[in-house]
């Protein structure tokens, strides 16, 4: 039966979620992770890890695991047609994960709840946060359980639930940004493919922007914007895309489609992380553009930064004010990304001609400039912002 009473709540079971739930168990602070989905998803959205992020799970042991399940690539390139205009190679990165690691999130989502439940925690399926409601010493979470509607008290809850966010209505957190016009599609397929498969690429194009990325069941990521994508896009469709903006030589081949979505981008960041006991993470914090594939990344450091401060104040008595820290830290560093992803997809999506071959040239100089190449890889695997992920003493 769901606890009446706990630590911490954590509204929404996803990879933000769960390694936050991890670091809580592991600092030995009780806490309730309720999902409304009855089981995991099947698919997948998210698919890369970069080398901070692993850095980061290290400090929950939760990175090994992953790290083992998943694909190692060494680099990434931006590409116009059979040029690659940029290259950058992810071995020079300073850290021990110095790789992009590709692994599919309903993947990563299993190995972060087997290491939950390792840690002697677990998932409350099929349990919905109805309403939020902070009162004297913490909140109460009204949940509809499969056994009843119920009411659980805790000091502090958790917001891992996404852009429509209850936690953060029910703190009143405005979430300033827009969406985007264009639309995405996302397919994972088999294909005979000609460039090397240890690279991470993404193609520019007057038609847009495609980004084709191996996974480690041997298939292919595509992701690609399109003006009115289809809820479901096929084999064809995939086809056409690669054709209009992939390789001329050795053009790539779909052979089976094993899934597809759509979906539009939103930039969007919170007004503030917290209000007394109610706190953000992940998605209901920021979400933007995929290019660059930073936001479950960036999900993921919020929930081991917030699970190291929220063990201070639970576990060791610190004061609610520790907990500030977290703000100070984290939101700074979400602006950052969504100011790199904008960029980037603004970059992608150019329609000028004048402006895509002046967009050509300074990828050229900055692939010829070691410090520029740097500067971007390290904004990429996150290790760019590594001081936003130390707690203070």
């Amino acid at each position: 039966m769901l606890p009446v009473k706990t630590d911490v709540v954590i509204v929404g079971a996803g990879p933000t979620g769960l390694a936050l739930a991890i670091t809580l168990r592991k600092a030995g602070v009780d806490c309730v992770v309720i999902e409304k989905l009855a089981a995991p998803q099947a698919n997948s959205r998210a698919a890369v890890i970069h080398a901070h992020t692993l850095d980061v799970l290290d400090r929950i042991g939760a990175a090994a695991p992953l790290a083992a399940a998943g694909l190692r690539l060494r680099q990434f390139s931006i590409r116009d047609r059979d040029r690659a205009m940029l290259q950058m190679d992810f071995t020079a990165a300073p850290s021990p994960h110095n790789y992009l690691l590709m692994l599919p999130q309903n993947d990563t989502e299993r190995l972060l709840a087997e290491a939950l439940v390792a840690a002697g925690g677990q998932v409350w399926r099929n349990c919905a946060a109805d309403a939020v409601t902070m009162q004297p010493g913490g909140a109460s979470v009204a949940v509809t359980a499969p056994d009843g509607r119920r009411d659980v008290a805790a000091r502090f809850v958790v917001g891992a639930d996404g852009m429509h966010s209850v936690v953060r209505q029910a703190a009143g957190i405005g979430y300033a940004g827009a969406a985007n016009a264009e639309s995405f599609i996302l397919a994972d397929v088999d294909m005979h493919w000609g460039l090397p498969t240890d690279d991470v690429m993404i193609f520019f194009s007057p038609d847009g922007v495609m980004v084709v990325a191996p996974l480690p069941d041997g298939r292919f990521r595509i992701v690609a914007t399109l003006a009115d994508a289809p809820e479901h896009p096929d084999a064809a469709l995939a086809q056409s895309i690669l054709r209009q903006r992939g390789p001329r030589q050795g053009q790539a081949e779909v052979t089976d489609l094993a899934w597809s979505s759509r979906f539009r981008v939103q930039h969007r960041l919170a007004d503030a992380y917290r209000k007394g006991p109610l706190l953000l993470v992940g998605d209901a914090a920021h979400v933007h553009s995929p290019a660059g594939g930073q936001g479950m990344n960036t999900g993921l450091v919020d929930a081991v930064v917030l699970g190291q401060l929220l063990a201070r104040v639970v576990a060791e008595g610190r004061p609610d004010t520790s907990l500030d820290a977290y703000e100070r830290l984290r939101r700074p560093a979400a602006a950052e990304v969504l100011k790199l992803a904008g960029g980037l997809t603004t970059l992608a999506t150019m329609r000028n001609p004048l402006a895509r071959g002046l967009r050509n040239l300074g990828l050229g100089v900055v692939n010829a400039l070691p410090p520029a190449r740097r500067r971007l890889l390290l904004g990429l695997s996150g290790l760019g912002r590594a001081e936003a992920a130390q707690l203070p003493d």
